[in-house]
């Protein structure tokens, strides 16, 4: 039953892990703005993360150790290359600005989640609190 007080924990470790991966697809993307022929790098996580709260409500079983996983123990962030069309001469297609703003909205996600983990822990503590008086 242990297990039980981390899923929430476990989840925002996930959505860390996925906000993380794209900072460093965004900032390596601001690097490269001036890098002839460099695609920007896209990073998604989202869905998978929705997919295995979809799985959890259903209680999914494995009675065999081939059978696909409930959860988000096969999470893995996607890093996917945009190959759009460039509107600059040298193939690059990165725009400094739209990296600027999605990195503050991915800063925000992220202290946003932060909060979120110390909120889990804290009730942890609180039960614990409690538990021995």
């Amino acid at each position: 039953m242990l297990r039980g007080i981390y899923n929430n924990v476990d989840f925002y470790k996930k959505a860390l892990d996925g906000t993380w991966e794209r900072h460093k697809a965004i900032t390596n993307n601001i690097a490269n703005e001036n890098t002839p022929n460099y695609k920007r790098k896209v990073v998604t996580f989202e869905d998978q993360l929705k997919q295995s709260i979809q799985n959890s409500r259903i209680n999914l079983m494995k009675t065999h150790e081939k059978h696909i996983g409930s959860g988000t123990s096969n999470f893995a962030p996607r890093i996917m290359e945009d190959k759009s069309t460039s509107y600059r001469l040298d193939g690059n297609n990165v725009n400094s600005d739209t990296e600027s703003a999605n990195l503050a909205i991915n800063n925000i996600m992220y202290d946003t989640l932060i909060k979120q983990v110390i909120g889990e822990f804290d009730k942890i503590k609180n039960v614990i609190a409690e538990g021995s008086k």
